[in-house]
């Protein structure tokens, strides 16, 4: 089995690679590198040079291949325009060029914020997808245009997971680098909002459990951690495993926004779009929790890293690797 990769130099994609190149089953592993290979580098692939724009390219690279693996993605960026033509555009690319070399299977990453916020119950892949920001809106867009371009011979899985968490990861890590040093901001009382969140190597398995479906069609599924998560709970368990005192900021949902505005306003001077922005800020306020339940029950996929084990390997590699 040879297969392709997007975002393979990114957090989640350098942990899906390492997974791919060590598989027993895993011929050629061929991974689309932009410019620096990153976490990649050093390790047994096969280099494709360009991005998901580059078609010339890309059509080369399929060429042999049985499964691609569709991670690449912006997450932030300032206007709808550059969500648009790095999230749905670029995977239509994908897909056209997967149908041309005549790819059966492919897996991709949408997410949570597809489907939007929930309230007090975990969504489901039965509710309605209601996102509220522009990478939301981005990620549901792609989703739709799959359906319509898929051939009807085809397999794709689409996975949503909600926050994902682990070794490399650098955005939740502003948070646990913050808590390392005593302090631990927190949305609204701690308790509340509620979210889903999700260990990397979790992740990975749910996205190689997806490669394994051969059932025809567009198929979606939320991939989440096996409990939902609050911001108490995560503060007391980096306050246990790093062994020092945490305290608590209590940040009133009102005043996220409004921090987050100046943020944004500020990094705007310096040419720069932060991770803590206003659109950011509305999702921060809110409840993001979601079921696994049909993924576990298609795909056999079940998380088995708790929220403790899994920020202690995280915490861990961060400081082992100088990152605290």
């Amino acid at each position: 089995m040879n297969v392709f990769v997007t975002g393979g130099t990114g957090f989640i994609g350098s942990h899906l690679a390492d997974s791919l190149i060590t598989s027993k089953s895993v011929g050629e592993v061929k991974c689309l590198v932009r410019s620096n290979e990153k976490w990649l580098e050093g390790k047994e692939f096969k280099k494709v040079s360009g991005d998901l724009h580059s078609i010339r390219t890309i059509e080369e690279a399929l060429d042999g291949i049985d499964i691609i693996f569709h991670l690449a993605a912006i997450v932030k960026a300032p206007s709808k325009k550059e969500f648009t033509h790095a999230n749905v555009d670029a995977t239509e690319n994908l897909i056209r060029l997967a149908k041309k070399a005549g790819v059966k299977k492919i897996v991709l990453l949408s997410s949570l914020a597809a489907a939007g916020p929930s309230n007090g119950t975990p969504l489901t892949e039965l509710d309605d997808m209601n996102p509220i920001s522009m990478y939301g809106h981005s990620k549901k867009e792609m989703e739709t245009m799959i359906h319509d371009l898929a051939d009807p011979d085809m397999s794709i899985t689409i996975l949503r997971p909600p926050a994902v968490y682990g070794p490399r990861e650098d955005q939740i890590f502003t948070l646990f680098k913050m808590m390392s040093k005593g302090i631990a901001p927190i949305v609204g009382d701690g308790e509340h909002p509620r979210l889903s969140i999700i260990y990397v190597t979790d992740l990975i398995q749910g996205i190689m459990k997806a490669a394994e479906q051969t059932e025809k069609g567009v198929h979606t599924y939320f991939i989440s951690g096996g409990e939902v998560a609050n911001w108490n709970h995560i503060r007391d368990i980096v306050t246990t495993v790093l062994n020092r005192n945490v305290t608590s900021i209590k940040i009133p949902p009102n005043w996220v926004k409004k921090i987050a505005g100046v943020i944004e306003t500020s990094a705007s001077f310096f040419g720069s779009y932060p991770v803590i922005n206003r659109e950011k800020a509305n999702e921060m306020i809110l409840e993001w929790t979601c079921s696994h339940q049909k993924a576990a029950d298609e795909l056999g996929y079940q998380p088995k890293y708790s929220l403790e084990e899994g920020i202690s390997r995280t915490l861990r590699w961060y400081k082992k690797h100088n990152w605290l």
